[in-house]
């Protein structure tokens, strides 16, 4: 008797494996076509209006386009920025425009008791976040062995340990309404590492890890009913005016982007639930097409495609972005 009960699920696990197989083989396709179809006819952006998006590093250059993009499409708008002064510009900026529903709170993001400490004053003041963006980031124009052990804790602790504590802070309200959004700002340094890029370009790659390793975890333990969205942008190059003397080989092919159109395509691809968004988009298929070459092939057409930075010029330069 056993054994044929043993027989039957033996029978019934097997029946379930081919099910899920052929399901798998159906779901391929279809969302193969879906993401054809959805480039020619892209998906309808959802509204922000009525949603609290708070932006880190949102004092200037890319965070400050983020914060008039968002408040001029209805949100209210939370900016954070270890800067202060930039920070309440970036917020009288946008109450200039006749929006009121903006916020500058100065907060480090790299100290967890300073983030927790301004989440809390901002629920009690403002309300729950329902968007999130980190970026906030940094980096230092030098080769590994001129970095000091200071400067390496520092871009670690701004580029990548910000975004748990930042997530910490945020995420549980949206667990509990089952609402809300997750934008970190990466760079395509995480797919095209760089010289003097040693410890710069690991912890945008870190970004992309935690935000695919927050994503996946959350839709496994709700069983699949997480409705919360997570968008990771890779932004190429950005003239915010701290990095200058870039030479580009071919400038008509590749060149520096202004804030404001990646701080647009941002806004975009949050609004279109987008899970991974390179800028100029062209850079993602490029990625995944150059991964089939060989490494050699690869290194060649970097060094075809060159662009060069005078190290001497900024041999100590902080950049904050």
């Amino acid at each position: 008797m056993v054994s044929i009960m043993n027989a039957i699920m033996f029978l019934i696990k097997y029946i379930m494996l081919l099910a899920e197989i052929l399901l798998l083989v159906l779901k391929v396709p279809y969302y193969i076509f879906n993401d054809v179809y959805r480039l020619i006819r892209p998906i309808k952006k959802k509204s922000v209006a009525d949603e609290i998006v708070l932006i880190t590093g949102a004092g200037h250059g890319i965070g400050k386009e983020l914060a008039i993009g968002y408040a001029s499409l209805g949100a209210t708008v939370v900016c954070w920025d270890i800067d202060e002064k930039n920070n309440n510009e970036t917020m009288n900026d946008i109450k200039k425009k006749g929006n009121d529903s903006v916020y500058a709170y100065q907060c480090n993001v790299a100290d967890v008791k300073e983030v927790f400490s301004v989440a809390k004053k901002v629920k009690e003041e403002v309300g729950d976040v329902t968007i999130l963006i980190n970026n906030a980031g940094t980096m230092c124009i030098k080769s590994l062995l001129k970095h000091s052990p200071d400067e390496i804790t520092r871009i670690i602790n701004v580029n990548v340990t910000a975004h748990y504590w930042t997530l910490k802070a945020f995420l549980p309200s949206m667990i509990e309404k089952n609402h809300g959004h997750i934008v970190s700002v990466s760079s395509i340094a995480a797919f095209y590492n760089f010289h003097y890029g040693t410890i710069y370009c690991p912890t945008k790659s870190a970004v992309q890890a935690i935000m695919n390793s927050v994503s996946d975890e959350l839709r496994t333990f709700s069983d699949r009913k997480s409705s919360i969205k997570f968008t990771t942008v890779y932004p190429f190059f950005v003239q915010t005016g701290f990095i200058k003397n870039i030479y580009f080989r071919f400038p008509w092919l590749i060149r520096e982007l202004l804030p404001q159109e990646v701080a647009l395509s941002i806004i975009n691809a949050q609004r279109q639930n987008c899970k991974n968004q390179t800028i100029p988009s062209y850079w993602l298929s490029l990625y995944n097409a150059g991964r089939h070459l060989p490494n050699i092939v690869e290194k060649y057409m970097q060094d075809f495609l060159s662009y060069f930075i005078n190290i001497k010029t900024y041999d100590v330069y902080v950049i904050y972005i």
